[in-house]
């Protein structure tokens, strides 16, 4: 027996990590790394003083009211919680923490890296040259687009949306339009030269839209039929946010129909299902939700949470507490 708290970890996390929880906590790992089904969630909820889920586990509403109930936090592995209903939390005394900040810069890469890849036909070419189908330089073979000068419109100006913004304006002198629902302070984006506009207005003037806005009943499909098709022509939409901001298949007809140019997509609506249509499209880059998937940052991640429990069970506020 021990008096430690115990601590049930719904996936693999990196080694360091693991061993910090279970040298701090009674800590139940799945080494088999297999998604946990929703009885087994209130199975821990019922068991555990502590679940540590991630992004992907749907801590529901049912998952939290499990009778009889031990956990009293949920610390989520992951800086959105759309995961966990927060008000049936709040409304079983169970404090939930998230881990922001550690993964800023890697998500602000990733978002970069689909800017370009989808705009240069990148992901295109690989499966081109890999397939054997690459006869040589011509000037006109996969002319794509450029980046350098060009507007990108920036929707949710937050510590991701504004590390994209830098990366941009500062490495490609792109001009940065932003779309946010609360103010943004001008001293975080002075360097910038940020222009704030209405959403309507982002979207018909961007060679670039990329989502940096949380998942919440507000901004569940934002950009839909009526969204999309205020999108400049010719532009692109970057999705490193919430699979659930776009419409997905109202996505798929704007871009078979011609109304944007392309898409470059890491997270999706049914993830981890994505849409058949997208799979067939060249001019889509499509990522397996990697935004934050590097050793620093995945392991900073999990360090955060670590803290979270550390001070929730020595009876200090969790410096990450969002409920």
């Amino acid at each position: 027996m021990t008096d430690r708290p115990r601590v049930v970890v719904t996936r693999r996390l990196p080694k360091p990590v693991e061993d910090a929880l279970s040298a701090l906590f009674d800590t139940q790992l799945n080494a088999d790394d297999v998604a946990m089904s929703a009885e087994e969630l209130a199975g821990a909820v019922r068991s555990a003083d502590a679940v540590v889920p991630t992004v992907t586990d749907k801590v529901t509403a049912e998952v939290l009211g499990a009778d009889p109930r031990r956990t009293r936090i949920v610390a989520n592995f992951g800086v959105g919680y759309n995961n966990i209903d927060v008000a049936a939390a709040k409304a079983n005394g169970i404090a939930v923490t998230n881990t922001p900040g550690a993964l800023t810069d890697c998500t602000a890469d990733l978002a970069m890296t689909l800017l370009l890849s989808v705009a240069r036909r990148a992901g295109e070419g690989e499966r081109h040259l890999r397939a054997g189908d690459w006869s040589g330089w011509r000037p006109t073979h996969m002319m794509g687009t450029k980046v350098t000068g060009k507007t990108l419109g920036i929707v949710g100006l937050g510590r991701i949306g504004q590390a994209v913004a830098r990366r941009a304006h500062h490495g490609f002198g792109m001009r940065i339009l932003y779309f946010n629902r609360t103010p943004v302070p001008q001293d975080q984006i002075a360097d910038l030269g940020a222009e704030l506009c209405t959403l309507e207005e982002l979207l018909a003037a961007s060679d670039f839209v990329s989502l940096h806005c949380p998942s919440t009943p507000e901004t569940r499909h934002l950009l839909n039929p009526d969204t999309l098709r205020m999108m400049k022509p010719g532009s692109f939409l970057i999705n490193t946010a919430r699979g659930d901001v776009v419409d997905e298949a109202a996505l798929v007809q704007a871009l078979a129909g011609g109304t944007i140019a392309g898409a470059g997509l890491d997270v999706y609506e049914g993830e981890p299902a994505v849409t058949p249509e997208l799979l067939g499209m060249d001019n889509v880059v499509l990522l397996p939700h990697l935004g934050s998937a590097t050793n620093e940052t995945r392991i900073a991640m999990g360090m955060r949470a670590v803290a979270n429990l550390e001070a929730f069970f020595k009876g200090d506020p969790p410096p990450d507490r969002v409920a």
